[in-house]
């Protein structure tokens, strides 16, 4: 019995990367009726007969499972943002770190692009680094930062997320030339980028593993998570057992230890103003 990582599924069929190297797989009759899905990132144990015939035997437990996009055991979250072209939504890049938060994930934040608006780059840098998430500025026309990328992805399984045309295919073919991704163009007119990933693949990079996926940009927040979205804005944590009210949503309260932050610059506005926001979704006051 061998066991492998399933880095792609089409069709019923299955590729499981193993020691002894990839096999394509279908999944064991049984298999197919007792497990409710099998996903990409799955671990997984394979027979190969004297054929060469490979099979899934079983699918090991799972550490953790992701909707959108459908894919298990994810380590952390690269969530990849154009320094300019398109312009970074700030509010879509919160969305994302707060739904990474609240699934229990890491995150490493990239500016790209940086050859494009520096500045930019480095004021963002200042923003996230600060909160502090590890926050890398890349550039795929001068190679800047792909070492330090390199070094964030090695050994782990990643998810790659960020809204399209920000260049996300392009530092994968920067990591590996070898994957030879299609990459897209930024509309001039809309300022925004065309989709170039299809399906949820795992791609081999320097001994680690990074899912180039559509469906993890924005973010679902259900009613009643009110409570637990002030946990996800990880620069509240520092302030809000000073707070007078225990249950204190950093909303108007009086003695609130957030919002004093807030006044003397130690948090940042736009995250506060997006908290507000995503509170409201949940939390909606009438």
């Amino acid at each position: 019995m061998r066991e492998g990582i399933i880095v792609k599924g089409l069709g019923g069929r299955y590729e499981v990367e193993t020691a002894q190297g990839r096999l394509q797989c279908t999944l064991r009759g049984k298999l197919r009726l007792s497990v409710e899905r099998v996903l990409v990132g799955d671990r997984v144990e394979v027979s190969v007969d004297s054929s060469g015939t490979a099979v899934v035997e079983r699918i090991l437990p799972r550490r953790n499972e992701l909707v959108r996009p459908p894919v298990a055991n994810i380590d952390q979250v690269l969530v990849v943002f154009a320094a300019q072209r398109p312009a970074p939504n700030l509010t879509l890049l919160d969305r994302i770190l707060v739904q990474a938060e609240l699934l229990g994930l890491e995150s490493v934040v990239v500016v790209n692009k940086a050859d494009l608006d520096r500045p930019g780059a480095q004021q963002l840098q200042s923003i996230y680094g600060a909160i502090p998430y590890r926050t890398i500025i890349t550039s795929t026309k001068t190679l800047e930062g792909i070492t330090e990328l390199r070094q964030a992805l090695q050994g782990k399984t990643s998810v790659l997320a960020g809204p399209s045309g920000v260049g996300k295919s392009s530092l994968l073919n920067a990591l590996n030339p070898a994957l030879r991704l299609e990459t897209g163009e930024v509309s001039t007119k809309i300022q925004r980028g065309k989709h170039t990933t299809r399906r949820v693949e795992l791609l081999a990079v320097d001994q680690g593993y990074v899912a180039d996926t559509p469906g993890f940009s924005q973010l679902y927040l259900e009613p009643g998570q009110a409570e637990r979205l002030q946990f996800a804005f990880p620069e509240f944590l520092r302030y809000r057992e000073e707070c007078r009210f225990r249950g204190c949503l950093h909303r108007q309260e009086p003695d609130c230890a957030v919002l004093k932050a807030l006044e003397r610059g130690e948090i940042a506005p736009s995250r506060h103003a997006h908290y507000l926001l995503f509170l409201e979704e949940v939390a909606p006051r009438y």
